[in-house]
């Protein structure tokens, strides 16, 4: 224990939350009897205005040099806190927060005894580890104003357009030949029963027109190195054979193509050219050739395109290439895949004609798509008159994941009412196991529509589907809250299928080095008090890549990242926590196992000695966990620190 400290233990009430559970005041007289404390205290709440203050005077006539906050999480309130120390001149890393709240009262309710012998645990690991703390010095790192985002999604689009406006360079980074995202293959958007495409078109635009936005389509992250404010990225874009500024979206190249294939914008129910445009409203305006499709580039096998164009803007030469892009902070907003149910037969998808998924049904509903917007039967086109919802497949069914995806009660609503004002002779049943929707909506959408369009809502779980041969009519075998077996049939069953990571989620993942949920969803810093940041400095999040959420949420997370990241550049230096490794090179001996096990890269090998690289070090403590020599130490995470909480949890 380092000589002349003079501890202050604060215990907070945080309403009845801990003092409800926890006898504050057995609590308080427990602390001051350990050693190295001055003062004890408890408050109501600490984090409030009178609560500071009693550290701050305690602090300013220099009673104490060491506080131990005894309160929620430091995930919550440790700035708060820290931010109290430095305005009385003590340094910030003399602070130890003991978690009482999350890691016992909250788990310990209704069991006043056992919350009281753990919180005296808590708090006296809490004091001694305070006891042995470091005065530290946060660093310094100059940021300039350039930014990369990845993902041309709505959400990515919103990040990109307040960002440009705001004076910062983007660099937009798209992995398909155009932006939008799944919101270009919307054809209505919901509550507000808007085109998507007149909502988005215009953003679109404005992307591709505002001169601080650099657009890189049909491209790909490969690699990121550096740190906040010195990020080196490398990009490969991939040949597109058209040269974008020379194309004019004339048509010619595709009506002379004699290569058809399943159409992804029309999610299959359509056919494309091996050259073709990805939808009317596509940025960039042009032509993209499909070299999978296509009758063969090397050699040559048909070169009918090229013979046409009058533009000479098809370019068989094309090759990938790599783009390498400095910038300060980075975007992520690689938005989502939706559920594929092909893989369970219970439904009949892919094996009945007239079982499709809701996205699918989004392009029948759309005049853009590939029946003109009338709504047909696959296997024979004609209209249906019962078409039969199925809600949550691959959700909470065990689909993808035992969560919610938020948005398929509301896009199936959506799509009924639009049936029904179209043909109001139309039957529609929707199946389902719970009814989410906020509840602004839940009335507007749900309750009229089930008044006024004759909806059919039946709560049951679907056991299976079956076809009848002839017809192709389809029963729906289903269970009902009773237990009750029912039978509904239709000419049309549509999967409201839910929403999943991004198929580049654990690439992405690997490179940036950002965590993801059990949800296979990159996590946030914190879902409440941080919800755009990751723990990776100078790397924000937005959109669906974080979860399930509508376009609303989707653009007020993008707003918000854009904001984190104005936030962070605007200054020009960028305060980095000084959580970092240390090496002992007296007892290094380079064998290179921190290096080799390092996930930031932090670490390298010289002249045989480790190097830490501080701007990239995270303070993870893997190197020093593996260190055979014990040579590596970090910051505020010393093995006197750890040692001496260890001691005191088991010295009861």
């Amino acid at each position: 224990m380092a000589e002349g400290v003079r501890t202050g233990v604060y215990i907070c009430h945080c309403g009845t939350n801990i003092a409800g559970t926890i006898d504050v005041k057995a609590l308080r007289q427990y602390a001051e009897e350990l050693s190295s404390v001055n003062i004890a205290r408890d408050y109501v709440y600490l984090c409030s205005e009178p609560g500071q203050q009693l550290i701050r005077k305690d602090v300013e006539r220099r009673k104490i040099n060491r506080v131990v906050i005894a309160a929620c999480s430091p995930s919550l309130h440790e700035p708060t806190f820290r931010r109290v120390l430095d305005d009385e001149g003590l340094n910030p890393y003399f602070l130890e927060i003991a978690n009482i709240r999350e890691q016992d009262s909250w788990v310990h309710i209704g069991m006043p005894e056992k919350s009281l012998e753990v919180a005296k645990d808590l708090l006296r690991m809490a004091v001694a580890r305070a006891e042995r703390l470091e005065g530290l010095r946060p660093r310094e790192v100059q940021i300039g104003k350039r930014i990369l985002i990845l993902g041309g999604g709505i959400a990515g689009i919103s990040a990109a357009i307040d960002l440009a406006k705001a004076g910062f360079h983007v660099h937009l980074v798209e992995k398909t030949p155009s932006i939008g995202g799944k919101m270009a293959q919307l054809d209505r958007t919901f509550p507000s029963f808007d085109s998507s495409s007149c909502i988005l078109t215009p953003k679109m635009v404005e992307v591709a027109k505002h001169p601080n936005i650099d657009l890189i389509t049909y491209a790909e992250l490969e690699e990121i190195q550096g740190h906040v404010g010195n990020f080196k990225a490398k990009i490969l874009k991939k040949p597109r054979y058209v040269d974008e500024k020379r194309c004019t979206i004339c048509g010619a190249c595709a009506k002379v193509c004699p290569v058809e294939v399943p159409d992804e914008f029309n999610a299959g129910l359509g056919w494309r050219k091996a050259i073709y445009i990805p939808f009317p409203q596509a940025v960039p305006s042009a032509y993209v050739l499909d070299e999978k499709s296509c009758l063969g580039l090397t050699p040559l096998a048909c070169g009918r395109c090229r013979e046409v164009c009058a533009f000479n803007a098809i370019d068989y030469d094309q090759i990938p290439r790599e783009i390498e892009l400095s910038v300060d902070t980075i975007i992520v907003a690689t938005g989502y895949e939706v559920y594929e149910p092909s893989g369970d037969r219970k439904y009949g998808y892919g094996t009945y004609p007239n079982v499709l998924t809701a996205l699918e049904m989004e392009r029948l509903l759309s005049v853009g798509g590939p029946t003109q917007g009338r709504v047909l039967r696959p296997s024979d086109l004609k209209e249906p008159r019962s078409v039969a919802y199925v809600q949550c497949v691959g959700s909470t069914d065990g689909g993808v994941g035992n969560y919610c995806s938020r948005i398929c009660c509301m896009y199936t609503i959506k799509q009924v009412r639009q049936l029904k004002e179209r043909s109001r002779n139309i039957d529609v049943c929707i199946l389902y196991g719970d009814l989410a929707a906020p509840l602004r909506e839940f009335e507007e959408l749900f309750g009229k529509a089930a008044r006024n369009y004759e909806i059919q809502l039946v709560r049951g779980g679907v056991a299976e589907i079956r076809e009848d041969p002839k017809t192709k009519t389809l029963t729906l075998i289903a269970k009902d809250q009773s237990g009750k077996n029912l039978e509904v049939k239709a000419d049309m069953v549509v999967l409201s299928i839910g929403i999943r990571p991004s198929k580049d989620t654990k690439t992405i993942q690997k490179i940036l080095k950002i965590p993801t949920g059990v949800n296979g969803f990159f996590s946030e810093a914190h879902p409440l008090l941080r919800p755009a940041d990751t723990l990776v400095d100078g790397v924000f999040v937005c959109g669906t890549c974080t979860g399930p959420k509508d376009i609303g949420d989707s653009v007020a997370q993008a707003k918000a990242a854009a904001s984190s990241a104005t936030t962070l550049m605007t200054p020009g230096k960028y305060v980095v926590e000084p959580y970092y490794a240390k090496v002992d090179e007296l007892l290094c001996g380079g064998c290179g196992i921190c290096a080799s096990i390092c996930p930031y890269d932090a670490v390298t090998i010289k002249e045989k000695k480790a190097r830490i690289n501080e701007a990239l070090c995270r303070g993870c403590g893997v190197c020093a966990a593996a260190c055979p020599a014990a040579a590596v130490e970090t910051n505020n995470f010393t093995d006197e620190q750890i040692m001496s909480q260890v001691e005191q949890a088991i010295a009861r």
